[in-house]
């Protein structure tokens, strides 16, 4: 269950971040390093939330409900 809050939180401050760096890119119309160092944090919470995202599905904490999926759960016919 950790995980999945791990994620939220992750990918919500990876659109704060991203929002952030809108902001300093019109703001500062590149005067000062503000974007730059924005876009780093969001790209090294991106690489922290597609590591996460594997591990979790690796590990089998995350997994799909789809329907096209379903064939992977249901017990298979004996031939």
């Amino acid at each position: 269950m950790w995980i999945k809050i791990v994620i939220v939180v992750l990918f919500f401050a990876l659109l704060f971040s991203l929002g952030s760096g809108l902001i300093f890119l019109f703001k500062d119309q590149g005067t000062t390093r503000r974007t730059w160092h924005s876009l780093s944090v969001r790209l090294v919470l991106a690489v922290l939330l597609m590591g996460f995202l594997i591990y979790g599905v690796v590990s089998g904490q995350l997994g799909s409900k789809a329907p096209w999926d379903a064939y992977k759960s249901a017990p298979q016919a004996p031939r």
